[in-house]
């Protein structure tokens, strides 16, 4: 591994053009940037979003540069085809690729394309990329496998640890998602705080616009959906703390149903269990593989948006609520209070009784309702995609200046 290391460093830097000799600066040409493309040329969700999402930011808003995306296959579907039409978005195959491309001998293919920069867009860049003359910067989203282990295998738990400790420590910048973020890399890894760039995430435009009475009414007819619901979104898994809102909701008036949308991992038995012992099989719409066109349609209609998760990174769901105009309940105890800002409310994530006053104190409360609307849409500007893509490309420029 060690000579397989040295050999992709020696061609990495043999291919890379030079510029300092000729007295240029890189930040005199447009930028060839690199990304990892894992996620975003296969992922529906999450992380595919993510990095789809901010490369067409970086594309729509510096059309000058070019975006190379690197990833080892690609999925055929309509998000991710229509991404790739973009002119200045670029999906790169391996020129010899094995099971170590992406780890190491990708640097041969960054340098072939004369990537100035190399984005490890979740927790991951090349090994030895730091003996190169490409740039590098990772993004870490959360350190949850170690501040709550036992939501992970011992496996995923160690490999994860290693990746992103390794990640942290090579990486010329590192782009934290959130401020707690920020403050677990520096208290788990001991990184130099000054390292760390926090620079939030925003959501899809989609949510930003309402859609039009007609859209909606046949999103409502399409999925059967109540005519007052509180709306949870996410994965059902125990992290995300599901059985509390179905606690809650046994002290919220019975015109009021609960719509969830969300993979369903182990933890929904526990749920079902739950659901079963209060009696509330009937006021209770579990939805799955909604396509993400309808989506905002259904955040748009809902009377409150409840996210009592014991911990994330920063919590797009909540982004995507207040965009909508939706009021927001969250937990307390990670960095959902950046998230959601000063006027949406929060509980302590095993407190049933004070997640159900929060939630009746919204429903019962046309004014507050407004105001929660009306402030929401207010704070959440600090998170719309031109002010956090500019950000992302001063940390870029900085780091090659």
């Amino acid at each position: 591994m060690k000579a397989e290391s040295e050999k992709q460093i020696q061609k990495a830097e043999s291919l890379e053009l030079d510029q300092s000799s000729f007295g240029l600066s890189a930040l005199d040409f447009p930028l060839i940037i690199g990304f990892d493309g894992k996620r975003a040329a296969n992922n529906l969700t999450g992380l595919g979003n993510y990095s789809r999402s901010l490369i067409e930011h970086l594309a729509d808003q510096f059309p000058e540069n070019e975006y190379f995306v690197y990833a080892s296959k690609v999925k055929s579907a309509k998000q991710i085809d229509t991404f790739f039409k973009k002119s200045n978005i670029e999906f790169k195959l391996p020129q010899n690729g094995n099971f170590l491309w992406r780890s190491l001998n990708i640097l041969k293919d960054l340098a072939s394309d004369e990537v100035k920069i190399y984005h490890g867009l979740s927790h991951e860049i090349p090994f030895a990329i730091q003996h190169s003359r490409i740039k590098s910067v990772v993004t870490i989203h959360d350190l949850i496998f170690l501040r709550f282990p036992r939501y992970y295998k011992f496996i995923d738990r160690k490999i994860y640890d290693w990746k992103c400790k390794s990640a942290c420590k090579r990486a010329d910048k590192i782009i934290a998602i959130s401020e707690k973020t920020k403050a677990d890399i520096v208290e788990f890894y001991g990184t130099d705080p000054d390292k760390i760039e926090v620079i939030y995430q925003s959501c899809d435009d989609s949510f930003k616009t309402p859609f039009p009475q007609t859209t909606l009414s046949r999103i409502r007819a399409t999925y059967k959906l109540p005519d007052h619901y509180i709306l949870n979104v996410g994965t059902i898994e125990e992290r995300k703390n599901l059985k509390l809102l179905v606690q809650a909701l046994k002290g919220v008036a019975e015109e009021y149903k609960l719509v969830v949308i969300g993979k369903q991992a182990s933890y929904f038995k526990t749920v079902e269990k739950e659901i079963e012992k209060l009696g509330l099989r009937s006021r209770i719409v579990f939805l799955q593989n909604i396509p993400f066109a309808d989506l905002p349609g259904i955040y748009q209609m809902a009377k409150v948006f409840a996210y009592p998760s014991f911990y994330e990174g920063f919590g797009i769901p909540i982004i995507e609520a207040l965009f909508s105009q939706i009021p927001v309940i969250a937990a307390t105890g990670s960095c959902l209070e950046e998230a959601g800002g000063p006027k949406s409310l929060y509980v302590n994530p095993t407190d049933v009784d004070g997640l159900t006053a929060a939630l009746n104190k919204i429903l019962n409360n046309p004014s507050l309702q407004k105001e929660m609307k009306e402030k929401g849409l207010e704070f959440v500007q600090k998170f719309n995609s031109p002010l956090v893509t500019q950000q992302l490309m001063n940390c870029y420029r900085n780091i090659l200046s």
